[in-house]
């Protein structure tokens, strides 16, 4: 992989057809919804499901409780090993454009991305030379959903259960999956260990046949 990726490359904020793969572009939330909400945060999470002002009432009814949010709405998931989550979100803060929402539940890192990234990354990773240093991450889209942890201050705090980044706006950016393929390859070179230099080529198969062209006749 090169260097961080020009900006032209990142992607778009406002919900719609990313990917390109002419999908429906999910219809807009009220912002009545937007505005009944606590906090911009909770009525952007609750738009990506069906019914956001039941979600709310909850919220409001039960601030602490956690929610099942449908994926492929508004956002996609990338689920991470919490260790390698965070190392991402390093390479992200430092070296990359940062990061959308993130969450982690039950020891696991829960990253928010564009709509398509749950369909695009693991091809990528598929090709990609580092991909096999790559921990499996679980892709997350349309037709799942996943829990996140409420978005109020939990006493005593759920231990694997929190925000690392929440959500604090209407419209809040989401990497893809170009910029989460960068992200992932840069953590797993970090986690090299130093002086090991892992290969940039395929691993040689040994049951190929090799045959000796030097002797000739």
């Amino acid at each position: 992989m090169c260097a961080w990726l020009p900006s032209s490359q990142t992607t778009p904020t406002a919900p719609g057809d990313p990917s390109g793969d002419g999908r429906p572009e999910p219809l807009p939330v009220p912002e009545e919804e937007f505005d009944a909400a606590p906090e911009p945060g909770a009525g952007w999470l609750a738009s990506a499901g069906t019914c956001p002002r039941s979600l709310l009432d909850l919220w409001e009814s039960r601030p602490t409780s956690p929610a099942v949010l449908p994926c492929g709405t508004i956002f996609d998931i990338v689920n991470a090993p919490a260790v390698f989550g965070r190392r991402m979100l390093d390479r992200l803060a430092e070296e990359g454009p940062g990061s959308g929402p993130v969450a982690m539940y039950r020891g696991r890192a829960l990253i928010f991305a564009a709509v398509g990234t749950a369909a695009r990354l693991p091809a990528l990773l598929g090709w990609e030379e580092w991909g096999e240093h790559v921990p499996p991450l679980l892709c997350h889209g349309t037709g799942d959903a996943v829990t996140v942890p409420p978005l109020a201050p939990v006493e005593p705090p759920v231990r694997g259960s929190h925000w690392l980044v929440a959500p604090d706006t209407r419209h809040p950016w989401l990497p893809g999956p170009e910029v989460l393929l960068w992200a992932s390859v840069r953590a797993a070179r970090a986690a090299a260990a130093p002086g090991v230099r892992l290969p940039i080529f395929p691993r040689p198969n040994p049951d190929a046949k090799v045959y000796d062209v030097s002797r000739r006749r």
